[in-house]
């Protein structure tokens, strides 16, 4: 079974060109001229990845993140945005929302591929399958849930490995770059700034404080450590 992608691109002949290089290297492409409709399906058949212009008629790119995001049968799916808008600023409030990676256009198609893959590679790899209970939160690798003081609460899969990796390594310091070798394994197209960003969402889903967190600190000049509440 090929691994199946949502594009929503309005631009035709970037459509064609995205889905010609990404079934030859093995996908099966659902194309979308507009935001319209997409949620429907992918809660139909949900993909294995989309890819979202963050440009198109109807629903736009970041919206249509937001919407998956908080729809509980797909929060979990990678999401790659691909723009013209090539601004830090853009690429972080991407981050922000969810997205877990961002190709600015004109792009080559072979980088293109290859960050598919390496977003789709970064999932393979199984998680402890024992659950962890730090505090106030509750960690199920095997149901994909996080549970904070009681209540499920909606992560993505690059949040929620981050998460799981620093509780299992309480009361270490990780360094931006170390994360990114252990958590993200192919850091060729992600930056340490990506790491920042994680960390404040996790934060705001984990913390009762996120300006004051108990869990995750920051170490000045370093990084960061997950810490056991006294």
């Amino acid at each position: 079974m090929k691994p199946n992608i949502f594009v929503v691109e309005d631009d035709p002949d970037i459509s064609r060109l995205v889905r010609h290089h990404l079934e030859a290297a093995g996908f099966s492409v659902r194309l979308f001229g507009s935001g319209n409709g997409v949620m429907a399906e992918a809660e139909r058949h949900p993909p294995a990845l989309f890819l979202l212009d963050i440009m198109v008629p109807g629903s736009d790119g970041l919206e249509l993140c937001r919407r998956i995001r908080q729809a509980s049968s797909l929060a979990m799916t990678p999401i790659i945005f691909l723009t013209a808008k090539t601004g830090e600023a853009d690429r972080i409030l991407g981050l922000e929302l969810g997205g877990d990676d961002y190709i600015p256009k004109p792009f080559s198609p072979r980088e293109l591929v290859a960050r598919v893959k390496a977003v789709l590679r970064r999932f393979e790899r199984p998680l402890s399958p024992t659950p962890i209970r730090i505090g106030e939160i509750e960690i199920d690798p095997g149901a994909m849930l996080l549970t904070v003081r009681g209540e499920a609460v909606t992560t993505t899969a690059t949040e929620f490995r981050l998460l799981d990796y620093f509780a299992r390594h309480a009361g270490r310091v990780f360094t931006r770059d170390q994360l990114l070798d252990s958590v993200w394994r192919d850091t060729s197209y992600v930056t340490p700034r990506s790491v920042d960003v994680y960390v404040r969402r996790i934060r705001e889903k984990i913390e009762p404080d996120p300006e004051n967190p108990r869990y995750l600190k920051t170490v000045r000049g370093a990084g960061y450590r997950f810490e056991v509440p006294k």
